[in-house]
């Protein structure tokens, strides 16, 4: 029995899945989560076999927790679903330690077949997303991410700031002092050349950190 863990922040998303899947002979969904934190817990709790993440998701998005899981939870192996089907965003979600990737409008049965073929192993891309294009693409990356100029840390402050939160309860949900998060807020807009909050904003949301709902 495959046992499966569904992160996304959408309540009916999750139930279609859970339907979707537990149809399946071979395949039990054990818990679900709402957010990418949340995901990261649940899964070192009941240790699934396979993920089913959203990417966007509030608190922590479903790249930054695939890249959290595995250290944390290695066995499990990640499917992202997803309604982004951009380079960057597959780049960064496959980067991250994602063994499939899944658009959400052509999902179906397809998420079926992508859990057992990543329990079994392998890798699994949406029918939709074209190979060569990929492939193209991850060839002729000349120029990492800026992302990749921050630290882990920093991509976590980074959402959180640019989702609302205040100094202080960013260093409550991390477990720092605020003025540790000023410290980390400042040296990362520097790192990205960024003067003040709508343009964090706005490269938080072209680079796949957050969006706007």
């Amino acid at each position: 029995m495959i046992r499966v863990l569904l992160a996304d922040d959408h309540a009916v998303v999750r139930d279609g899945l859970r339907v979707l899947l537990e149809a399946a002979a071979d395949i039990e969904v054990v818990g679900d989560a709402g957010n990418g934190r949340e995901a990261v817990r649940r899964a070192c709790e009941q240790r699934p076999d396979v993920i089913v993440m959203d990417i966007a998701m509030p608190e922590m998005n479903g790249v930054e927790a695939t890249e959290q899981l595995q250290e944390s939870a290695p066995a499990a192996r990640v499917v992202i679903l997803s309604m982004h089907s951009t380079s960057e965003h597959i780049f960064r979600a496959l980067q991250a330690g994602a063994r499939g990737y899944l658009l959400k409008d052509s999902a179906g049965s397809e998420v079926v077949d992508a859990v057992r073929a990543v329990n079994a192993g392998r890798r699994y891309l949406s029918q939709k997303i074209a190979a060569a294009v990929l492939d193209d693409y991850i060839a002729e990356r000349r120029q990492s991410s800026p992302l990749d100029s921050l630290s882990r840390r920093e991509r976590q402050i980074l959402q959180l700031i640019v989702e609302g939160r205040s100094s202080a309860d960013v260093a409550q949900t991390l477990f720092l002092s605020p003025k540790t998060v000023e410290t980390y807020r400042s040296r990362m807009m520097h790192k990205l050349g960024v003067s003040d909050m709508p343009h964090l904003v706005k490269f938080a949301i072209q680079h796949g950190v957050t969006q706007l709902d």
